[in-house]
């Protein structure tokens, strides 16, 4: 390790913080693994039968991030959200391999682990680029991917995401982690909510508050800025290999019909991307939603439920009626649903 890498802290004894927030209704438990322990965050389902689904989050992110979508489907999917290895509330790694490999190696090993393959997986971010990966390798575990906003290799990257780019650094980390230490955790919390939300002023006072909460909880981890940059590590690395192991390759052989989700605003994926992952995977469907950011499932998760149930139900599942509620602008703006090939080129919106 050079002097410029943050230290290892795996195995390390970790000091108490503060529990992890869980959502009425919500459920967490912890699943051992051989060198691994991942907390998964469920819901149970309104009745018995329903079809299993698997949500992972993004860079920085935790299983939480689901927690407004996941309700919406509960009539729908039997859901469980994962933290991936070194967030939320799952430990580091024994190996300390947070390389998109390893992250969809971890969700591969869960779901064989616990028998609920094939699932309906859903993916946002680093989670959607995980989720393609698993989708590639083992088809067999997955019935039907939604990706929101994926994080797959763009040639050309938008200055606003230069910044999770550079975590990739060596030494970045613990510099950023010591330019923190002068910021209020609100102030971080508002700074990853201006980056991720098309429109910031959408979250709540109560759901600020809890952001806070969450942002001071995990400052005190002291293995929070090894995960993050490690993962923003791995991120560039997968973007960087070619040949059958790219992201794009991989999109070209995924058989599960597929859902994909583009915010206009989006400030880390580029909105321009939509076109070419709708090409890459065959036989796709599109939503855009031009007001969005990088976490639709959180600004709109109305319209993002309304478009996994119609995945669903083109997929041959059995679906209660859908029930939609209005949330405003999105409602007006965001296109329908519909295959990727008769789909607008969202690129004109950016």
């Amino acid at each position: 390790m050079s002097s410029t890498d943050l230290p290892e802290v795996t195995g390390a004894v970790l000091p108490k913080v503060s529990a992890v927030r869980v959502e009425e209704g919500e459920r967490l438990r912890q699943v051992g693994l051989p060198g691994l322990t991942l907390t998964v965050r469920s819901r149970p389902p309104s009745r018995e039968g329903l079809p299993p689904a698997l949500y992972v989050h993004g860079l920085g992110g935790s299983s939480q991030n689901w927690s407004a979508l996941m309700p919406l489907l509960a009539d729908t999917v039997d859901g469980e959200a994962l933290d991936l290895p070194g967030f939320g509330d799952s430990p580091p790694p024994d190996d300390g391999d947070y390389s998109v490999t390893a992250h969809a190696r971890a969700v591969i090993r869960h779901l064989d682990a616990a028998g609920r393959g094939p699932v309906h997986l859903i993916g946002n971010s680093l989670g959607g680029a995980v989720s393609t990966r698993v989708a590639a390798a083992r088809p067999d575990l997955v019935r039907t991917l939604t990706l929101v906003s994926p994080a797959l290799p763009e040639l050309r990257i938008q200055r606003s995401a230069v910044p999770t780019g550079l975590l990739a650094l060596p030494g970045m980390g613990a510099l950023l982690g010591r330019l923190a230490r002068d910021l209020t955790a609100e102030q971080r919390t508002r700074g990853v909510l201006g980056l991720c939300y098309g429109d910031p002023a959408r979250v709540s006072p109560e759901a600020l508050r809890n952001a806070v909460e969450e942002m001071e909880r995990r400052m005190a981890l002291p293995y929070f800025w090894d995960a993050m940059v490690r993962s923003a590590r791995g991120i560039v690395d997968a973007y960087t290999l070619g040949g059958q192991h790219g992201l794009w390759r991989q999109a070209g052989r995924v058989l599960a019909p597929t859902l994909l989700v583009y915010g206009g605003r989006d400030r880390l994926v580029g909105y321009r991307m939509a076109r070419r992952a709708a090409v890459a995977f065959r036989g796709s469907r599109l939503l855009t939603l031009p007001d969005a950011g990088h976490v639709a499932m959180m600004e709109y998760p109305d319209e993002v439920a309304a478009a996994v149930r119609e995945l669903l139900a083109d997929a041959g599942e059995t679906l209660p009626p859908v029930s939609r509620r209005s949330t405003g602008s999105a409602a007006a703006t965001a296109d329908e649903v519909s295959p990727a090939d008769g789909a607008g080129d969202p690129s004109q919106g950016s």
